[in-house]
């Protein structure tokens, strides 16, 4: 598959082996060793706040979060957390694989976990950067009947095609002097005649997700969202958008935000990539060294590399690791 020429996306360096330089593990710890691989959970909590109690502890209003200001990330020869946010790693599933478990986690939490998503519904995603095309992947390991992408480049929606889509959508150009919400409207009944889509019954959308974080395709995600659907916001975009409340209130539309992962995820990420439902390898495009991770972030910025290949996911090894180590 060829990478589209830009996606959103971020390095990657979150997964590591307990370095026997180090010491012995925490005397505490019974399920880890000196040597073992894993995948880290770059966010410790407090454990003591109603959330944390709650079992949602990614809303921890403490929780010391790798790279978020004031702290800072995990991209070093060592990183310090709590042993339960250590994940081992199965046979067959590689270091790299280990690192995309914190984006594939963020995916399963928005389909699985908050989506609620189950075999043989059907599920639109809006936005076919990393993030959009791990939601998807989660889709079709969960055994979606059809899973719709949509997006403005041709390029992304062919690569969503061939990585997990079954069905693509590119959207129309608004036209002149056309307001968001009448574009949103006629982007959805667009949506809709092409593709079939009901509000009710066998064509209808059980789950609508939006990675883009853009204004038009939340508004166009609630349209072509069934009646007593569910709406996931996953995106970033405008903290003030318009959408149709009336609309949302006679459909009965549950509306969830989805903000990184809690309980469960990384486990139910790292079994769905060892039971090989999950093919991560497609969406790493670039690997850097640890002294080129200036390189790296600066592709990762631009969306291409010096020689013009589109980066979707870019993997920076560790110091000790040649850039092709598993």
């Amino acid at each position: 598959m060829n990478p589209p020429e830009s996606s959103q996306k971020v390095p990657n360096n979150n997964s590591v082996f307990i370095d026997p330089n180090t010491g012995p593990v925490g005397q505490n710890v019974k399920h880890l060793k000196v040597g073992d691989r894993v995948a880290m959970e770059p966010g410790a909590t407090c454990r003591k706040c109603e959330v944390c109690k709650a079992g949602r502890y990614e809303l921890c209003a403490n929780i010391v979060f790798a790279a978020t200001p004031p702290n800072d990330g995990t991209l070093g020869r060592y990183y310090r957390l709590p042993a339960d946010l250590a994940y081992p790693l199965p046979e067959g599933v590689s270091l790299e694989d280990g690192a995309m478990m914190e984006p594939l986690s963020v995916a399963v939490h928005s389909v699985s976990n908050l989506g609620g998503f189950r075999a043989n519904q059907s599920i639109v995603i809006f936005g076919c950067g990393p993030v959009g095309l791990l939601c998807m992947a989660v889709a079709k390991a969960l055994g979606a009947a059809r899973i719709i992408a949509v997006d403005i480049v041709p390029a992304r929606l062919e690569f969503a095609k061939q990585y997990a889509a079954t069905d693509t959508f590119l959207p129309p150009k608004p036209n002149d002097g056309e307001s968001r919400p009448d574009y949103s409207r006629r982007n959805a009944a667009t949506m809709k005649e092409q593709l079939g889509i009901t509000d009710r019954g066998k064509g209808s959308i059980d789950l609508a997700l939006d990675a883009s974080g853009a204004e038009v395709s939340v508004q166009t995600a609630l349209f072509v969202t069934k009646a007593g659907g569910t709406y996931v916001q996953v995106g970033m975009g405008p903290p003030d958008i318009n959408i149709n409340i009336g609309m949302v209130v006679a459909k009965e539309i549950t509306i969830k935000g989805s903000f990184r992962y809690g309980p469960g995820d990384y486990p139910l990420a790292i079994d769905l990539v060892s039971r090989g439902k999950i093919d991560l390898k497609p969406l790493v495009t670039h690997r850097f060294a640890f002294n080129d991770a200036i390189v790296a972030f600066q592709a990762t910025r631009k969306g291409k590399s010096e020689d013009g290949k589109g980066v979707i996911k870019a993997i920076i090894s560790g110091p000790d690791f040649p850039v092709d180590a598993a």
